[in-house]
């Protein structure tokens, strides 16, 4: 199973199997979605006794606390930044006894108006706490309890005891833990920032010491120090002051406890719910939260800062000639090399696939010089990342596109922003990949001129706009032999619209597979009435199959459909694949093949040459034909490189038994070398433009 797929409340349920800790996952509408079995016995129940969905799981909490789960859970996590919360309250044990529970979580999932629709977190059992945080209050509020009696209850529990005197410096510790998680006998007559804390700084300590002086009673003042091996201790500490008979303050006294694990706990949720894992890097809702501090440290400081989109060029094709194993190293490699190349104030986040993210803080005040310093970054990140990578033996070069744009504090729509860094990464990509490009209103317009095409696309193929035109294949004493279907879009208002605008709009948005289906139905509607006409019956009928329609899993289904329906002699049906087919499973091409073949219907490699094919391939694949690409007849008269690919095209061709078509024949020059060659068929301009069957014959 890929890292990344891998759920948030699993994950922390899987890193916490030993300790003694529930794990609980809430969502809205469905209740407790999942808990761990820790969870389910510290309520003494075995998992499959509780039905936690809906407002079920709510009938366990004490009624006196329901506000508290509730209302205060909300509140605290709607008035903090990160979502986080902690309640503590009662819940029924099967024993038909409460306990009381420590509730930490935070919100993991938002709807998108931001209100909170997941939360997730654990509970502890904090039971034997509050009973000795019960005994410290009784004792203070009636002095019933003695020294001796307290101390013993202490000694139960697994906290300890400590107290300080008038000048808040310890007297005394006790409990049954081991010494390093106090601070020990060795600190009695030293206050508690004497003894010192990580996690505190000297405005932290003088709020403490307010506290102090006031005589506020304290809960969870939480304190980070370190064991003897130098491992990182958190301790959680309530005190609460007492005096004498007369009313005078003595100090203060309470309790600690032992909450690393809990802490550990708390760190898994975070770096589960923020951090990418498979790179380690933030991922999508940690980059939206550091480009909004961004954009208010840009308002604040007056700056530029930039956004970089990075996507690696042909990662699809790594992942599936070489396995995603091969692919995610890629990707840790990635994630490593830029890290390197930028500040640590700077964020690299994952968006997820083969998508990065680079947010670039406090550039300069003046947009010119912020777009130098993005540029100069983005380049630097192009060089690292055209480095050769190592894949656990196997050399792989990988290049990436990528777009930029600039950004200040009057930018609030985040979406919008990472939409112009990711326009401009496109850009890149189609001005040949591997540059740094940085987004304009011109970008903006193309796409919305594209989202416009790919509408009205839809809405065309709804109409059947789409319609054939037919280019004639020739023999070498120039007969017609057949001809190949080319798709043309008869818009309303535009007039007829030419593949290469429609085509690759359509494989990019999927609507290559109706289209597809609407060509091959109206072609074999076409092969079958001339299969009625003894002058017209002899002829070949190829049609354009893209990879994307090849692996449909019902496209031989497909086929063998129309064929029937139409009546159209299959054994007349070319089906023209492209060489990216072969970067899919092969086995599976082969099989397709070979169940079409059976029918009747053959098969030619287009744009032979161009692509990825290999000698094993064609020894492996049922074709009848390959077709010589028009970039090698084009400059077939005046590039020696050029010619000598197509005479080895044809040579390999006879060896093989396939035939050959040369397509884009324009001139007799380029007809007779071909012919010189022992070429056999031609498609081309010299032999008639493409036209609708009306004007044929």
């Amino acid at each position: 199973m890929p890292l990344e797929s891998i759920d948030l409340v699993d994950s922390i349920a899987i890193a916490l199997s030993g300790a003694d800790i529930g794990v609980w996952d809430w969502r809205t509408g469905e209740g407790m979605a999942l808990v761990n079995e820790r969870w389910c016995s510290m309520l003494g129940y075995a998992m499959e006794e509780l039905d936690l969905t809906g407002a079920k799981w709510y009938q366990l909490v004490h009624p006196d606390d329901r506000k508290i789960v509730m209302s205060d859970t909300s509140e605290q996590a709607l008035a903090s930044p990160s979502g986080q919360f902690e309640v503590e309250f009662r819940m029924r044990h099967k024993d038909d006894h409460y306990i009381w529970v420590q509730s930490r979580g935070k919100v993991v999932e938002r709807d998108a108006s931001g209100a909170p629709t997941r939360f997730a977190g654990t509970h502890i059992d904090i039971t034997e706490r509050h009973r000795v945080d019960e005994a410290l209050k009784q004792a203070h509020a009636a002095v019933l309890l003695s020294e001796a009696r307290f101390r013993n209850l202490t000694e139960l529990s697994s906290d300890w005891y400590w107290e300080q005197d008038n000048h808040f410096r310890f007297t005394e510790f006790v409990g049954n833990l081991y010494a390093s998680l106090h601070p020990g006998q060795t600190s009695v007559g030293k206050t508690r920032w004497e003894v010192g804390s990580l996690n505190f700084s000297e405005r932290d300590w003088e709020a403490h010491q307010q506290d102090l002086r006031a005589r506020r009673p304290f809960q969870n003042l939480e304190v980070l120090r370190c064991d003897p091996d130098g491992k990182p201790l958190w301790v959680s500490i309530s005190g609460m002051p007492h005096y004498g008979p007369d009313g005078e303050f003595l100090g203060y006294r309470g309790v600690g406890r032992d909450i690393t694990a809990q802490k550990a706990t708390e760190e898994t949720i975070k770096k589960l719910a923020f951090y990418d894992a498979l790179t380690g890097l933030p991922n999508r809702q940690l980059l939206m939260e550091r480009i909004k501090d961004t954009i208010h440290g840009c308002k604040r400081e007056q700056h530029c800062a930039a956004l970089l989109f990075i996507d690696l060029d042909n990662f699809k094709a790594l992942n599936d000639t070489k396995g995603h194993l091969v692919g995610d190293l890629l990707l840790q490699q990635v994630a490593v090399r830029l890290t390197a190349n930028v500040r640590e104030v700077d964020t690299v986040a994952r968006l997820g696939g083969d998508e990065f993210v680079v947010v670039l803080k406090n550039l300069s005040d003046n947009q010119a010089l912020a777009a130098v310093a993005a540029k100069a970054v983005g380049q630097k990140i192009l060089m690292a990342l055209n480095e050769l990578y190592n894949l656990d033996g196997f050399d792989h070069h990988c290049t990436p596109s990528i777009g930029a744009t600039l950004f200040a504090g009057d930018d609030q729509d985040l979406d919008s922003l990472l939409k112009r860094a990711d326009l401009a990464m496109y850009q890149a990509k189609a001005d040949g990949r591997n540059l740094l490009r940085f987004f304009d209103p011109e970008m903006q317009a193309a796409v919305a001129k594209r989202s416009a095409l790919e509408a009205a696309l839809r809405l065309g193929l709804q109409r059947n706009e789409l319609c054939l035109y037919y280019q004639r294949v020739v023999d070498a004493q120039r007969r017609v032999i057949g001809f190949e279907a080319l798709a043309r879009w008869a818009h309303p208002e535009r007039g007829l619209v030419m593949p290469l605008e429609f085509i690759p709009l359509a494989e990019e948005s999927g609507l290559i597979l109706p289209l597809g289906a609407s060509v091959l139905r109206q072609a074999c509607k076409q092969l079958a009435a001339w299969a009625l006409n003894p002058i017209t019956r002899h002829l070949t009928l190829s049609v354009n199959v893209s990879a994307r329609q090849f692996r449909q899993r019902d496209f031989v289904g497909l086929v063998s459909g129309v064929l029937r329906d139409s009546a159209a002699p299959p054994q007349l049906l070319k089906l023209e694949l492209t060489e990216s087919l072969l970067l899919a499973d092969v086995a599976d091409v082969v099989a397709k093949m070979q169940e079409l073949k059976k029918l009747g219907v053959g098969f030619s490699l287009d744009d032979f040459g161009t692509g990825y094919s290999s000698l094993s391939y064609l020894k492996a694949l049922p074709l009848d034909q390959l077709k010589i690409d028009k970039a090698f007849v084009r400059d077939v008269l005046d590039d020696p490189s050029d010619a000598a690919i197509a005479v080895s095209i044809l040579t390999l061709a006879q060896a093989l038994s396939l035939d050959v078509v040369a397509e884009g024949v324009e001139t007799e020059g380029q007809w007779q070398f071909l012919v010189e060659h022992g070429c056999k068929a031609f498609q081309g301009y010299l032999f008639g433009m493409p036209k609708p069957v009306s004007d044929l014959f």
